[in-house]
């Protein structure tokens, strides 16, 4: 295991040293336990690599901003060991972490399994929505509900030690990398790139699963050239724990037969060995939460049938297209305005407000993009947690009221905390006057409230 180091991740190795290496990805909330009943299999034939999120299962509590920024520690990591080559199976986030790996560094990848994974996560609100919640109640609300998200109903009650161990094991990660990593979610997108991947790659998903479900899996594979799907029947998001024996017997027929050799020196490129010299046998702490509990009852997996050679295809949605440069020599800020605006004031609002526009007032629109979010909250020289206290200030001293409540939520996905508002506002009150702070105040509580609530 790695100690304090920003860089690198907390990880374990399992099989033989000889072996290829074979890396198995976490979702998130999850620790490496989530691969325990795959390990025992797989370990025959591949050196298994596990590896912890920052602040999950005990790992130190350096946030990653970005899923680029936890595939580069990760490949930090397999560089201080030896490893440049290797095969890889990510669930959910650790699907993206996949993804990733095969657009940016694909000579490092020997096969890609994708489980449970999407190009795009639900949207960037909900994920930017469970940071509030995150932020303002701490992660029980979330942890309570993980086994509704995770699991079919029927495994859940037949199984409480498991289900159990679900709820300890989001309960014990650092909110602060949980946050950070829903951050990391809401701004990943590689729907447009998809066809660039270029290795083996097996996506794998749930029948029952509702948050990546089958339609996420077809993208995928729609998108991916001759990517093969696998539905495993009876089971939910978290299959390699659902179904364990299906989804292991997938793994093994997918990197026995679909390993690809380093890329060929004529290309300019130099192959690389799977493991460049012998990496330490252990690697362990006693970690947060315990392992996979074993069942009160022996699961019965359900048979999953063998990937399809050729797969349903899916629509991909395209890239939103804003206006082209206006002045020769300098980029227009339009789409880094509306990157910024879509991020601070959420999709649903920003959607909303464009297909509101007309020919009438589509031009302010554009200004409003263009300027105040492409020029103005793009700058480096605040952070956007201080541009939220500004903007909250102005429209309280201006009367703004009705401006607000985009303004309250933009200041909350931003980082302000409940608190952190309310003395924005009460210093609003000495300087703006107590009748514009006390309507502020009442606008506040609303939104506060529809913002913090947990889900039923």
């Amino acid at each position: 295991m790695t100690e304090g180091k920003t860089e690198t991740l907390q990880y374990r190795f399992d099989g033989p040293e000889h072996l290829p290496v074979l890396i198995l990805g976490p979702s998130l909330g999850t620790t490496w336990h989530m691969w325990d009943r795959q390990v025992p299999e797989l370990a025959q034939q591949w050196r298994v690599l596990r590896f912890d999120l920052p602040g999950h299962g005990g790992a130190p509590a350096h946030p990653a901003g970005s899923v680029a920024e936890l595939t580069s520690r990760l490949l930090a990591t397999l560089d201080g060991l030896g490893v440049q080559r290797f095969g890889y199976a990510g669930c959910a986030f650790g699907g993206a972490v996949g993804t990733e790996l095969a657009l940016r560094h694909p000579e490092r990848l020997a096969s890609l399994a994708l489980i449970a994974a999407s190009p795009r996560f639900g949207t960037a609100d909900e994920f930017r929505q469970r940071g509030v919640i995150v932020r303002t109640n701490g992660l029980d609300p979330i942890a309570r509900s993980a086994p509704e998200r995770w699991f079919t109903g029927g495994f859940a009650a037949a199984q409480p030690a498991i289900t159990e161990w679900a709820v300890q094991m989001v309960r014990t990660t650092d909110p602060g990398c949980y946050i950070a990593a829903c951050e990391a979610l809401a701004a990943f997108d590689v729907r447009g790139e998809l066809g660039e991947v270029g290795v083996p790659t097996l996506v794998l998903v749930g029948s029952d699963d509702q948050v990546t479900g089958p339609a996420e899996a077809r993208t995928l594979v729609a998108g991916i050239p001759d990517a093969r799907l696998a539905v495993v029947p009876g089971a939910s998001h978290l299959v390699p724990v659902e179904q364990p024996a299906a989804v292991t017997d997938l793994l093994v027929r997918h990197f026995s037969t679909a390993w690809q050799t380093a890329h060929d020196t004529s290309t300019g490129q130099i192959p690389v060995p799977a493991v460049q010299g012998a990496a330490p046998a252990a690697h362990v702490a006693g970690p947060a939460v315990p392992a996979v509990p074993s069942s009160s009852a022996p699961v019965q997996p359900a048979m999953a049938p063998p990937p399809p050679q050729s797969a349903p295809v899916a629509e991909i949605a395209p890239a939103d297209v804003g206006p082209q440069a206006t002045a020769q020599g300098r980029p227009d800020p339009y789409e880094a305005g509306l990157k910024v605006r879509r991020e601070v004031l959420g999709d649903a609002h920003v959607d909303q407000t464009l297909e509101q526009a007309d020919e009438f007032s589509g031009d302010f629109q554009e200004f409003l993009t263009r300027y105040a979010w492409g020029e103005i909250w793009d700058r480096p020289g605040l952070d956007r947690r201080t541009r939220s206290c500004v903007a909250l200030t102005a429209l309280v001293a201006g009367g703004h009221l009705e401006e607000l409540p985009p303004h309250l939520r933009a200041a909350l996905r931003n980082g302000l905390t409940p608190a952190e508002i309310r003395e924005v506002l009460l210093q609003a009150a000495v300087y703006c006057g107590v009748p514009a702070a006390s309507g502020a105040f009442r606008v506040a509580q609303q939104v506060i409230r529809e913002e913090t609530t947990p889900p039923e």
